[in-house]
């Protein structure tokens, strides 16, 4: 049975992760840990098909992980008697929007922001890879390093996410995404880099706990609010997070 395969293909890549990526989110972790103690920020930026949600705002997870997203358009009126007109000087779109975002948000040097694309040649993460950067954030990129080397970079600088991040985490899922070969179908099919993505963000959730907890700090977790004492607890927390960061 299919979903008998699907779950066997599963439990391989969470050896997989283990083995390749588990020290990659403890280095995550650390930084994370290291930035929330000093008073700095931990973000996590749109990781594709609506993935992000499920690591903010979540029972038992962190008070500390904030959103990060952008948006940006102009409305000029289109095309006037003249038609289109040539730019001036060069630039790339998204890579400006990026950069205007970072810039203009509350990001600051120390701070650290997950980035994530599975095959590492989407413009936008990239392009806020390099963006925070530039002021001094610590990036780690959640990526497929086995489907990203097998895909042209399509970014202006001509990189992938893993070139441009601090911490680069493999998803280790496979080229296309599509886990399963299935007998009287062309292509592999049931994509797995879902599953990936949550399970490499809360490997590093869990990390960071542990690192706090280490050096005898309490860190701040969601109470789900359908338990009686859910929504007093969270309000206790957030105090508790408004003093210490963490």
């Amino acid at each position: 049975m299919l979903q008998m395969e699907y779950l066997q293909r599963v439990r391989q890549l969470v050896d997989d992760i283990e083995a390749r990526s588990a020290a990659q989110t403890d280095a995550a972790a650390e930084a994370i840990a290291n930035a929330l103690v000093a008073g700095n920020e931990f973000y996590i930026s749109p990781l594709g098909h609506g993935l992000t949600g499920d690591l903010l705002h979540r029972a038992g997870g962190m008070f500390a992980a904030r959103p990060f997203s952008f948006s940006f358009s102009v409305n000029d009126g289109g095309a006037g008697a003249g038609g289109e007109r040539e730019r001036g000087e060069p630039f790339d779109t998204e890579t400006e929007a990026a950069r205007l975002a970072v810039r203009s948000s509350r990001m600051r040097a120390g701070d650290c922001i997950v980035v994530g694309s599975v095959s590492g040649r989407s413009v936008r993460p990239v392009s806020l890879a390099i963006a925070a950067r530039e002021i001094g954030a610590t990036v780690i990129g959640v990526t497929s390093l086995e489907y990203s080397s097998r895909t042209a970079p399509i970014h202006p600088s001509g990189k992938r996410l893993s070139e441009v991040c601090d911490i680069v985490i493999d998803l280790c899922v496979p080229y296309g995404d599509a886990a399963l070969a299935v007998e009287g179908l062309p292509e592999p099919v049931i994509p797995i880099s879902g599953v990936a993505t949550l399970m490499v963000g809360w490997m590093i959730c869990a990390q960071v706990a542990e690192k706090l907890l280490a050096r005898g700090l309490q860190p701040t977790f969601y109470m789900s609010v359908n338990r009686p004492e859910g929504r007093e607890h969270n309000e206790r927390m957030q105090q508790q997070f408004d003093r210490q960061g963490y």
